[in-house]
């Protein structure tokens, strides 16, 4: 994959990120980074150069995650993000396309992602 396909991949994850932060919050939901990219911690005194440091976030309630979301490390040939829902077998897999985040080739906007965090608080609250 090219370098600038990368660049966008992480530039659509920092906004993902701003998007699972904000729907978290207005559904009542915990929001919590899970993990640094591996090169960020092992960097030792060089600059860091993506633009941000979460691999991994997650969503929860009572301390117990209900979605992770992740994007690949810089190491990985075929880079995505993820978004799993804990406890079940629905997951989603996102490329970068040029405005955004893919689903296939479907754009992957806030509103889809406020479905998705819709249907898991009806899950847990059931």
């Amino acid at each position: 994959m090219a370098h600038a396909a990368d660049s966008a991949l992480y530039s659509h994850w920092v906004t993902l990120l701003g998007w699972l932060e904000a729907e978290a919050t207005a559904r009542g939901l915990e929001f919590s980074k899970v993990a640094d990219f591996p090169d960020y911690i092992y960097r030792m005194e060089r600059p860091y150069d993506l633009p941000t440091t979460v691999m991994s976030v997650a969503l929860g309630s009572g301390g117990q995650p209900l979605v992770v979301a992740a994007v690949s490390p810089r190491h990985v040939d075929l880079k995505g993000v993820s978004l799993r829902l804990m406890g079940g077998s629905k997951h989603w897999h996102l490329h970068a396309g040029e405005g955004g985040l893919l689903e296939g080739k479907r754009p992957f906007t806030r509103e889809r992602l406020a479905t998705v965090l819709d249907g898991v608080v009806r899950g847990v609250a059931v």
